[in-house]
């Protein structure tokens, strides 16, 4: 059980408190530390309590078990609470066995796990995509076996079908070959923090400045992003695929600065960080028509128009109005997008923002190259 902590309570949505769940990284600790209580006892439990950071503990089920003199292996299947984690039900192994002396605690990817194969991330090339919080909380709740054995333990991690699950993740991009990543920093999962991938996005700006990439692009969606890549012929390293979380990517570069940054995406999404806000989901952030009409009106527009696009019905729809009297409605989104972005990364980062309709066609004007050349 989840102990109480008033700092880590649950989100509510729609008045629905939803229920927490937990990471890769925490199954992992508590596979580890059946194994090891299999290899000390001659049992492997059919339960076992596992620690984490903030107090917290749980109690969770071994799947599947497997003890000889020298190896013992248990598994944990992942419950990722009422979050939609692509690794939900996902079997996570965890194979431990005595390493020789002078090793220390070693890890080593099994099946469906990944190996790191590009500088920028925290983990060296050729590590096992197993993150440093994981591997310490690991090490905290074995630390009882390696007193007994007073010796080294090799401790395998593999995750079930880990690397079919990966094709849907950005694992590849990061350089990340061969199977998921083991994360969790609390060893709690909360449902719709999107931390992976607000972390997903901090690593992509990491790996980009280790392979000399001077200007990044990131994007609110797949087209975008194809879009923009096609317009300023970026590598795919040089993309971020950022969603709706524009105030992480923003916020991150600020502290890690890159010389260029090219935000790309839709009208709607673009018109809300326009306004100043940086979480795009629509359920968090919603369509202003009165900021887009006091924009046009800022641009000249007539109040006959101020007035239609005060009634729009979408950001989409106020476009499309604009556009039958002749004003570019998203070369001033854009414009305006530009200088909240500014603000938050600050004079070391040139910033240029693109806009695209729904098929990938441009719609902010000429290519922009270096920010002394945007024409808006």
């Amino acid at each position: 059980m989840i102990q109480k902590n008033p700092s880590i309570e649950s989100p509510r949505v729609d008045r629905k408190i939803l229920r927490r769940g937990w990471t890769t990284g925490a199954c992992a600790t508590a596979a580890a530390k059946a194994a090891c209580v299999g290899l000390i006892s001659g049992t492997i439990p059919d339960y076992i309590t596992a620690y984490f950071p903030c107090n917290i503990s749980h109690i969770f089920s071994i799947k599947n078990k497997f003890l000889s003199k020298s190896l013992a292996t248990a598994s944990v299947i992942k419950d990722a609470g009422d979050d939609p984690d692509i690794t939900h039900g996902a079997e996570i192994i965890v194979d431990v066995a005595q390493a020789p002396d002078g090793h220390g605690l070693v890890f080593q990817a099994g099946s469906g796990v990944g190996l790191v194969t590009r500088p920028g991330l925290a983990l060296a090339v050729g590590e096992p995509a197993i993150n440093y919080s994981p591997r310490a909380m690991i090490a905290q709740n074995i630390a009882f076996a390696r007193h007994i054995f007073s010796s080294d333990l090799l401790l395998t991690v593999s995750i079930k079908n880990g690397l079919k699950l990966s094709k849907y993740t950005f694992n590849k991009r990061l350089g990340i070959i061969g199977g998921l990543s083991v994360l969790g920093t609390t060893g709690v999962v909360i449902p719709y923090s999107c931390s992976a991938w607000v972390t997903t996005i901090q690593r992509g700006i990491d790996i980009a400045r280790a392979a000399g990439i001077t200007h990044i692009a990131g994007a609110t969606g797949r087209t975008s992003e194809r879009a923009v890549q096609r317009l300023l012929c970026l590598p795919d390293i040089a993309l971020i695929a950022m969603g709706d979380f524009v105030g992480a990517l923003l916020h991150y570069l600020r502290n890690h600065p890159l010389p260029h940054l090219t935000l790309a995406g839709g009208f709607a999404k673009l018109a809300k960080l326009a306004r100043g806000a940086l979480d795009l989901h629509s359920g968090r952030c919603s369509f202003d028509p009165s900021f887009l009409a006091q924009m046009a009106r800022n641009n000249g527009a007539s109040p006959a128009l101020t007035a239609r696009l005060c009634a729009s019905e979408s950001a989409n729809h106020a476009m499309n109005l604009a556009r039958k009297e002749d004003m570019n409605l998203a070369v001033a989104v854009a414009r305006e997008a530009r200088k909240k972005v500014k603000e938050i990364v600050g004079s070391a980062v040139s910033v240029n923002v693109v806009i695209f309709d729904r098929d990938g066609t441009l719609l902010t004007g000429e290519t922009p190259g270096r920010e002394e050349k945007v024409k808006y």
